[in-house]
């Protein structure tokens, strides 16, 4: 816990900058995240204990300064509000939020290397961040690495797991990989699974899913000598 004296002297988010301003080198590092956030707001739709921030500043004590951030690539915190007083965060102060540290991180490897492996995972490990993800699909060899990592803190040590996608039942939701057709190319993301390792849809391909029973039924009508164009009215 943190002592009063130790709050009044911590600035507030308006005061610090909601991010590192270091750019991304590779535009799956905004949109990946982005990706996952969009798939929440489907999923959680009705919850509102969430936050999601992408290349956002995490303020913290367990730093060399509180003024230093972390900035993963996305980060999920949970028993927090989705709009913090009804508004939009500019960053992720950790005594704004009552103490509530991320239970998610994720850091997508870059073409010049970050730190992810050791640095960052260090930062993570002390601020108590339950889960740390590494997508690293193009340098993985370079790292010696594997394309997908997921670590667990387990008495305060981070502890690589196994399985994929993999189950976070804290979270109630698994992460893991998958190849599908996304703006018209087909590409590798990252996505939210259930607990039966079933794969949340984005929108697009919810509308595609549609599309193609639609079509089944409309062929299947055919095949009985039915018009699907017009059917008899009711």
């Amino acid at each position: 816990m943190l002592s009063d004296q130790l709050k009044l002297t911590l600035p507030t988010t308006d005061e610090l900058p909601c991010s590192d301003d270091t750019p991304v080198d590779n535009e799956d590092q905004n949109f990946l995240p982005n990706l996952l956030l969009f798939l929440l707001n489907s999923i959680w739709t009705n919850r509102m204990d969430w936050f999601f921030g992408v290349d956002m500043a995490v303020y913290h004590t367990t730093g060399v300064s509180p003024k230093v951030p972390v900035v993963p690539d996305g980060f999920l915190s949970l028993g927090v509000e989705r709009k913090k007083g009804g508004k939009s965060r500019k960053s992720y102060a950790v005594w704004e939020e009552n103490q509530v540290v991320p239970i998610l991180a994720l850091e997508m490897v870059s073409h010049t290397p970050g730190d992810e492996y050791d640095q960052k995972l260090e930062i993570y490990r002390k601020l108590g961040v339950l889960y740390y993800v590494i997508y690293n699909p193009e340098f993985w060899q370079r790292d010696r690495q594997q394309p997908f990592e997921v670590y667990k803190l387990i008495e305060e040590n981070y502890q690589q797991q196994i399985g994929e996608p993999y189950w976070m039942p804290e979270i109630g939701l698994g992460i893991g990989r998958c190849q599908t057709v996304f703006g018209g190319i087909q590409q590798e993301i990252l996505s939210w699974y259930d607990e039966h390792n079933k794969r949340y849809l984005t929108s697009e391909e919810q509308v595609q899913q549609e599309r193609q029973r639609a079509e089944q039924l409309a062929q299947y009508l055919r095949t009985l000598g039915v018009d699907p164009n017009n059917l008899p009215s009711t």
